[in-house]
């Protein structure tokens, strides 16, 4: 039971309690009001006397009169009724075109790994047009790029609440749940995407592997599996010395898979990625990938999570030609041959 609602659950039974102790509530009406105050904390697993659960969840020195006091004297000093103030002013057109051009730097920020100027072009752009869910959801991105998942969290939420049925942002809040290790509203997350857009692969195969993480009612591991970076869903446990070497997951596993097929690595003048896999140095290097977001972008690239899928149900590794197919990949594997 959450805190904040066992906060309140004590603070009613302490008004309730005060209200018979100060003479408030008639003799007759006693009994059956302690009945219904034990039934409460019964309800709420809250015992008004426990001493350290009390510690705990009070909220002393103010008490449930005193804030709804404070609440009837300031509700109509705030401005506009919650319905006006729930539907903000549309923009002007030139407000939303400042709006645009501010979302385009922020874009070319995260492109140079400048987050945080990145976060403040999206803030920008929020406060001149708050009604385009895409400055919330690119500023969420902006976040989980640097590890910041709780607030990517509440930027996608914001953006979907600003238009439910904008897919992207199920997919970063998906993410960043799953990044942050709560498997079940990352499936719930990624489920709703799909139910809106059915045909999306990222989506399906995000909510497959948040459903795989859910433990089962007999599972009694120890805790849950480490954490992994937004985007890298497909993860492998029987890769050598942890889930995927370095963190890097299936994308290590598909990589090394690579060293069983005669004659491929270095095809073509490229580097023999199996063997680069498993080179401390090479390591190294993915793990700086990984520290600046770049793993977080490769894995959004649909080729690679296709083929991450695809060898995580069975099928066939790729090849290198159809690994070297996709620009990405062959720039990553041209950088890591030129740095042995």
């Amino acid at each position: 039971m959450a805190d904040k609602k066992q906060q309140l659950v004590l603070s009613v039974i302490d008004f309730l309690n005060q209200s018979i102790d100060d003479g408030t509530v008639k003799q007759d009406d006693r009994e059956g009001l302690e009945i219904a105050i034990q039934c409460i904390g019964e309800a709420f697993g809250v015992d008004p006397s426990d001493d350290k659960q009390r510690e705990r969840l009070s909220i002393k020195p103010a008490k449930l009169q005193t804030i709804f006091d404070v609440f009837l004297k300031t509700k109509d000093k705030v401005g506009p009724s919650p319905a006006s103030a729930s539907a903000p002013s549309a923009p002007t057109a030139e407000a939303k075109a400042k709006a645009e051009k501010l979302k385009q730097t922020g874009n070319a920020q995260i492109t140079a790994k400048k987050y945080d100027e990145a976060i403040d072009a999206y803030t920008k752009a929020i406060a001149l047009d708050s009604t385009n869910p895409v400055y919330y959801s690119n500023r969420a991105a902006a976040y989980a790029s640097k590890s910041d998942h709780a607030s990517a969290i509440l930027d996608a939420e914001k953006a979907i609440e600003v238009d439910p049925t904008f897919v992207k942002a199920y997919s970063r809040l998906g993410h960043a749940q799953y990044t942050l290790g709560d498997y079940s509203a990352a499936a719930a997350a990624f489920k709703k995407g799909v139910e809106l857009d059915p045909t999306n692969t990222n989506l399906k195969a995000g909510l497959q592997n948040a459903m795989d993480r859910i433990p089962s009612e007999d599972n009694d591991d120890d805790g849950p599996p480490p954490l992994v970076p937004e985007g890298d869903i497909s993860m492998s446990s029987n890769a050598p010395g942890g889930a995927g070497a370095g963190g890097l997951g299936g994308m290590a596993d598909m990589f090394r898979n690579m060293g069983g097929m005669g004659g491929m690595g270095g095809a073509g003048g490229m580097p023999d990625l199996a063997g680069l896999m498993n080179n401390p140095m090479m390591m190294q290097m993915a793990q700086q990938m990984m520290a600046n977001g770049g793993l977080e972008r490769l894995m959004s690239n649909p080729n690679v999570a296709n083929m991450m899928n695809r060898m995580q149900s069975g099928g066939a590794t790729p090849s290198m030609e159809e690994l070297m197919a996709d620009p990405e990949l062959r720039n990553i594997a041209s950088q890591m041959g030129a740095g042995r």
